[in-house]
């Protein structure tokens, strides 16, 4: 019989009695993973069939049996994350699967360590930058990948199936509780990935009150900069509250006050890293692109001479990899489809504005604190100052409105909006650079518009976006 419950996602499934379908309403993953209010979207309940539908799909294809299927468990500190944590391993335990619980490590570092462990999928707990009462779960399969959609929607239709009962006896998982030697093998990696002497380099980080809270200070400090930490002092309901990457105020004003050579700004999970230069300007996901690009092409590390960057990046980084005999490949937004093309062609470096950065030879998925280590190698190799380094790229203005709209397919059909997108390509030519697409989440059409002068920018926008609003 389908396993039955009360309360659920009532955005993502249809209840009929007692029974929930699951696939008769919108996706159940997001683009990253699952993610609600906890105990109200997010319950226990869901949790524990998600375990135990990604138990039956994960594992599946094993080609070892010599022992049980085993999953790394991690989580970032939000007080959620605790309970979510052991209903997740509840439900794989009883489909079978070993569970290692490593605790409170960024995202990164879950799927590191499930390529470590040899372990045969990985789960991360955490709602990245969204504020303290949100959770999310997101999973990784052998070797710590992301899940390609057709996997996930595989988990979501396991989870119509599942029955209440389960192996028994022997064929029961177990949960270890913790391991203790997760973070050490973590910064090893590190360690090891990175390896320029960081000495005299002065770096302020705020971890966001999250998950990288010791592992980002302890790893720059252990390369040999002098680190000042903020918001590293995580209490279960101060996560991404008024600090991290989502408010890198912060981050500058400490990097003047303590007169720093540069700031680092990490998410709740410490998948992206955003920076601030001495003189506190910030240097976005794109400029932290281009100067890493710039460099590794130097040291023939950039395969290809290629860039991989979503459509969100700004124009002007594509003309600065231009100047700089670098091509730049474009993919839809997210840093899943960033990884897809970086495995697709082979490339070395690719990432969003957001700070999500992937060197696919050291990780598997964006990793903020790779990424910090990666600039401070940079600035130390070259003798520059992350301003200069920075300066390789001129950020364009750019403008983007949100705007609500009641049936976001149609957007994109309508003759009006296509003249008015015509028009507008036209106005700003080379210089410039026109994006309409809909909100993943939200019943939203955003129009982005970049120009050479941000007066022209806002003008272009504010149009188009009274022609979408009309639609």
């Amino acid at each position: 019989m389908p396993f039955s419950h009360s309360a659920r996602l009532t955005s993502c499934c249809a209840v009929v009695g007692s029974t929930c379908i699951i696939g008769s309403m919108t996706r159940l993953f997001g683009t990253d993973g699952v993610r609600g209010l906890a105990n109200s979207k997010l319950t226990p309940i869901l949790a524990l069939q998600l375990g135990q539908a990604a138990a039956e799909v994960l594992t599946a294809n094993r080609e070892s049996y010599e022992r049980r299927p085993l999953a790394i468990i991690g989580r970032d500190p939000r007080v959620s994350g605790e309970m979510l944590d052991a209903a997740i391993a509840a439900g794989l335990a009883s489909r079978g699967v070993d569970v290692v619980r490593v605790g409170v490590l960024p995202t990164p570092a879950i799927a590191f360590l499930t390529d470590d462990y040899g372990a045969d999928l990985g789960v991360m707990i955490s709602a990245s930058h969204n504020p303290m009462p949100d959770n999310g779960i997101k999973f990784f399969s052998a070797g710590g990948k992301k899940l390609p959609d057709d996997v996930e929607d595989q988990i979501q239709a396991a989870m119509e199936t599942l029955t209440e009962h389960g192996p028994t006896g022997t064929k029961l998982g177990r949960i270890i509780s913790e391991a203790p030697d997760g973070r050490e093998r973590y910064l090893k990696h590190l360690a090891e990935v990175v390896t320029t002497d960081l000495s005299g380099i002065k770096v302020v980080v705020d971890t966001a009150n999250g998950a990288a809270s010791k592992v980002a200070p302890k790893a720059y400090a252990d390369a040999g900069a002098e680190v000042i930490a903020i918001h590293n002092k995580p209490n279960a309901f101060n996560i991404n509250e008024d600090c991290g990457s989502t408010h890198i105020d912060k981050a500058q004003a400490a990097v003047v006050e303590h007169g720093a050579d540069l700031g680092l700004a990490h998410d709740g999970d410490a998948d992206r890293c955003l920076a601030v230069d001495a003189e506190g300007n910030v240097v976005d996901g794109d400029q932290i692109m281009a100067l890493l690009a710039v460099g590794m092409k130097e040291d023939n590390d950039l395969r290809f001479n290629t860039l991989v960057a979503t459509v969100m990046s700004n124009l002007g980084l594509k003309l600065a990899m231009q100047e700089q005999g670098i091509e730049v490949k474009e993919t839809a937004v997210g840093d899943r489809y960033v990884l897809e093309e970086l495995n697709r062609g082979n490339y070395s470096l690719g990432g969003e504005q957001s700070g999500h950065l992937v060197l696919p030879d050291d990780c598997t998925t964006g990793d903020g604190t790779l990424t910090g280590l990666s600039i401070m190698a940079r600035m130390a190799k070259s003798g520059k100052s992350l301003k200069e380094l920075a300066s390789v790229m001129t950020v364009l203005p750019q403008v983007l409105i949100n705007v609500p709209v009641s049936d976001k397919s149609s957007i994109m059909a309508s003759r009006e909006v296509q003249d008015a997108i015509a028009e507008a390509e036209s106005e700003l030519g080379s210089t410039g650079r026109v994006l309409l697409r809909p909100s993943g989440t939200e019943e939203l059409f955003r129009v982005m518009v970049e120009a050479a002068e941000e007066e022209q920018a806002r003008k272009v926008a504010g149009r188009l976006a009274a022609v979408v609003a009309a639609v």
